[in-house]
Parts: C-alpha cells; structure tokens; sequence
C-alpha cells in the first residue's frame, strides 16, 4: 500500500467509498464525479501506477480486473458500457493508481448525436 495513494488507502477502507464489489484482490466503488448514470471505478487492491505498469507486474491481476469490470456491468444491469483506462497526465489520469472507469446508463456513442 502507497500511504499517500487515495485509491489505496480506499481498499484499505480508510477512506470511504459506495462499494459495489468488493473482491479479495480488486475493488469497484461508484466515483465521487459521476459523468454517466452509472459511473463505477474498478482498481486492484495492490499499488500499480498505470494499466501498463500492472500488465507487466502481474497479469493474472490484470486479468481479475477485467472480470470485475464484467462483474460491475452485470450488477448494474448494463448491456452496454464502456470502460476507460487513462494511463499518463496527459491522458487524463490524475490518480496514479490504476483504475478502470465503467460508464453506462445513457448513450455513449462518440461524436454524440
């Protein structure tokens, strides 16, 4: 655990957090910021800055995230979702712990309209 990471000292239930799923190796809770109807952000409870970071470290984790994801969309009974991972600053990651976002509940379709 990273003292100092929010989204670890969330897993470690010092922060707290509306939990969807709790696993005994990843976590989903909903985001404090929602930008969708259903706005789940899906992490492993280890410390891993990025999603290339946790790929390379350990991808049977990466892989239990992705079965999270899949677990989250079912609870929240989403046919379709989309799920985003932003890995750098510049790519909009602003916690630098890796976390998938699952947005769904209302059309997502880019450009819009």
């Amino acid at each position: 655990m990273d003292n100092a990471c929010l989204f670890c000292r969330i897993a470690a239930g010092e922060i707290p957090a509306t939990v969807v799923v709790d696993g005994p190796r990843t976590l989903a809770f909903r985001d404090v910021d929602p930008q969708a109807p259903v706005h789940v952000l899906v992490i492993p409870r280890d410390h891993h800055s990025d999603l290339g970071a946790l790929a390379a470290a350990d991808g049977e984790l990466a892989a239990e995230l992705l079965e999270t994801i899949a677990q989250v969309a079912a609870l929240e009974h989403l046919e379709h979702y989309r799920v985003v991972f932003n890995t750098g600053a510049s790519a909009g990651q602003s916690v630098f712990h890796v976390h998938g976002h699952v947005l769904g509940g209302r059309d997502l379709t880019w450009p819009p309209g």
